[in-house]
């Protein structure tokens, strides 16, 4: 099993970051400027025990076909994740996410893509084990494990009582989203993902598309029964703006009653809310996409039981993200202040 050699010291400060899509791999670019294998010159060097459950339900571009001609699961989202952790990332981010431009076969497909399924090929079908390989080729700097690996599919119950199968028509649909299943239903995790959870210091959801990227990860057997009996402090990251065909008109509570609706119980600590102002030029623009800032309703919150840490979050560009730095600084000061409070109540 791979193991970051820079993660390995026992009072490490352990995160598991559970998503998908780029909101996880910001998050994670974010974390590894704070470790040892950052490179950050400006920011200080933590022991940091870092992993990734990513999910594995996409089905469309590039990792849909990969998945439909190989039957393997979809590489995409952990490309990215491994690029994000990855030592040189600069370097292999040019090269993992290269797309062919044309090429009968190749056009639309990445490097990274390419590379995973060959992996997958070379370890007997073994997905996961071909993740592990590629950690250790490029020297990740922590852990990154499919949130199964079985080959599931997602199904979504709209508002309208249509049902919509597959991450990528489910993206597309007008209809407020309802719920969100998986098939075959309750599919197993893998058991380093388990110990990962229990032994994490800082477990954290989001950003990211909720019903196609966070809530997903939720539906695998054992994963939400494992986040609510871990000790660790469990924050939730509020997207930025809404999300056509997800979560149009959803504000911070609403996100966080689907999360804890989906896993069957309460799992939600912490929230963080983006409190800077989203420019009017973006905003006009993300308006013609039917997209608007996530409401902070923040008694709705104070009603869920959840505390609300909020910071100015969302990064300067021309698209509305989550600025790496912002999130990391954020995890890295909580993780550290819940393992501070459970030492003194062991000692009290």
């Amino acid at each position: 099993m791979h193991r970051s050699t820079r993660t390995r010291a026992a009072d490490a400060l352990r995160i598991v970051a559970i998503g998908g899509g780029t909101g996880l791999s910001s998050l994670l670019h974010g974390l590894k400027q704070y470790m040892h294998c950052g490179g950050g010159d400006d920011l200080p060097g933590y022991d940091l025990a870092l992993t990734a459950v990513v999910t594995v339900t996409d089905d469309g571009g590039s990792s849909g076909r990969l998945r439909r001609d190989f039957d393997i699961l979809p590489p995409g989202d952990i490309r990215n994740c491994l690029v994000a952790m990855s030592e040189d990332e600069a370097t292999l981010s040019r090269l993992f996410q290269y797309r062919f431009s044309a090429g009968k076969g190749l056009k639309g497909h990445s490097i990274g893509n390419l590379l995973l399924t060959a992996l997958t090929e070379l370890n007997g079908g073994d997905f996961a084990r071909a993740v592990q390989h590629a950690s250790d080729v490029l020297a990740t700097c922590g852990n990154i494990y499919p949130s199964t690996a079985a080959n599931v599919v997602l199904e979504a119950v709209l508002a309208d009582g249509k049902h919509v199968e597959g991450e990528t028509r489910i993206s597309k649909s007008k209809a407020r989203i309802r719920r969100i299943r998986i098939k075959p239903s309750r599919p197993r995790p893998m058991p380093e993902t388990l110990q990962a959870i229990a032994e994490a210091d800082l477990i954290t959801l989001g950003p990211g598309s909720l019903f196609t990227s966070v809530i997903p990860n939720l539906l695998v057997k054992g994963i939400p029964e494992a986040i609510a009996e871990s000790k660790a402090l469990k924050l939730y990251v509020v997207n930025l703006m809404w999300q056509p065909g997800e979560t149009i008109q959803f504000s911070a509570a609403d996100h966080v009653r689907a999360i804890h609706d989906h896993a069957r119980r309460k799992l939600i600590d912490v929230v963080a809310v983006n409190t800077k102002p989203i420019s009017s030029l973006l905003q006009q623009r993300y308006q013609e996409q039917r997209a608007m800032p996530v409401l902070n309703d923040f008694e709705e919150l104070a009603k869920l039981g959840v505390r609300v840490v909020a910071r100015e979050l969302a990064a300067d560009g021309e698209k509305v993200r989550h600025d790496p730095a912002a999130i990391a600084d954020l995890c890295i000061r909580l993780g550290y202040d819940a393992r501070a409070a459970r030492t003194r109540a062991m000692i009290a």
